[in-house]
């Protein structure tokens, strides 16, 4: 079973209505699809793949040669021991947003210009698939990006963050994750992963399934907050990483989500259609709480590798 493919350059031709509802069905069924021709040139997306190799060559390989899961799996190696390496996760990550933006790599050629262009391009894709979504959905045009900047119309209060991940040959990959099984917890994320190496899977239908390398491709999925806008006709999907013996696996996520101060609940136009639908009251078809969008983050980081449910329970409580 293979992860469904769209290619968002239809949305512009005779092709338009069929792409809609293809991308509708991603999201109802699946949480993750991958994006072609996207309108992100060939040509940057191999200077991004090149600076974020070089800079793992360069800067970062030696600190995760030193690095906490490095050094419990070579403890249990060295005691024989059938354990496995819990509560870490065999990857290199960094964070690259706006605001550390003093904080990047500098050793290596061309990477702070290249991931700022890529980073630009990036987020006008974002905002795209939130109006696909908000179309698909019923909901004004730009809806869900306003939700996500506080009601304000602008982009400049949402976080757009991106991380550049690695994930190092291990030599006992069956002992220790690559990343552990989550959802995410924002907004729209847009993965620009490894066109050789796999690993990332998702769970559907109590099925773990490859999300499979493909050149140049931005894989899409839909993160808690979603969710909750859409009333749940959006879920939010289980994913990880798995280890791997051979292969230096290169990931770069780049999360558009609320502003943390951003206030996040089902948008009234499907509670008030599925009060319709179910001959209910609106205010029992909320499926979710009323929340905001830091306090949720507070539960999420204590809980990021729990069920989801329970983390919707906790905001509604603070």
């Amino acid at each position: 079973m293979a992860i469904p493919v769209i290619d968002f350059s239809k949305l512009n031709g005779e092709e338009r209505a069929k792409t809609l509802a293809q991308i509708a069905t991603c999201c109802e069924e699946w949480g993750f699809f991958q994006l072609i021709n996207h309108g992100i040139s060939e040509e940057l997306l191999d200077r991004v793949k090149k600076v974020a190799s070089e800079c793992y060559r360069v800067e970062r390989e030696t600190g995760f040669k030193n690095s906490k899961p490095v050094q419990l799996l070579s403890d249990l190696i060295e005691k024989e021991s059938d354990e496995r390496v819990e509560n870490v996760d065999w990857e290199e990550v960094f964070l690259l947003s706006d605001e550390n933006s003093d904080e990047w790599p500098t050793r290596t050629l061309g990477f702070k210009v290249t991931m700022q262009e890529y980073r630009e391009e990036l987020k006008k894709l974002a905002i795209q698939v939130m109006e696909v979504m908000d179309e698909n959905l019923g909901l004004p045009k730009g809806y869900i990006n306003k939700a996500f900047n506080g009601g304000e119309d602008t982009t400049n209060s949402a976080f757009f963050g991106t991380k550049v991940s690695h994930y190092p040959p291990c030599p006992h990959p069956e002992k220790v994750n690559g990343l552990r099984a989550h959802t995410d917890a924002g907004g729209v994320i847009l993965l620009f992963q490894d066109d050789e190496v796999d690993g990332l899977q998702i769970l559907k239908d109590g099925v773990w399934i490859d999300v499979q390398p493909m050149k140049n491709a931005i894989v899409i999925n839909t993160g808690d907050q979603i969710e909750v806008l859409s009333n749940g006709r959006y879920k939010s999907v289980w994913h990880r990483v798995m280890a791997r013996p051979d292969g230096n696996r290169r990931s770069i996520a780049s999360f558009y989500n609320p502003s943390l101060k951003a206030t996040i609940e089902p948008a009234a136009e499907l509670v008030a259609a599925e009060a319709e639908k179910e001959a209910a009251e609106e205010e029992s078809t909320a499926k979710y709480p009323r929340f905001v969008f830091g306090d949720y983050m507070s539960v999420y980081v204590e809980q990021k590798f729990l069920p989801k449910e329970p983390r919707f329970k906790a905001v509604k409580a603070v």
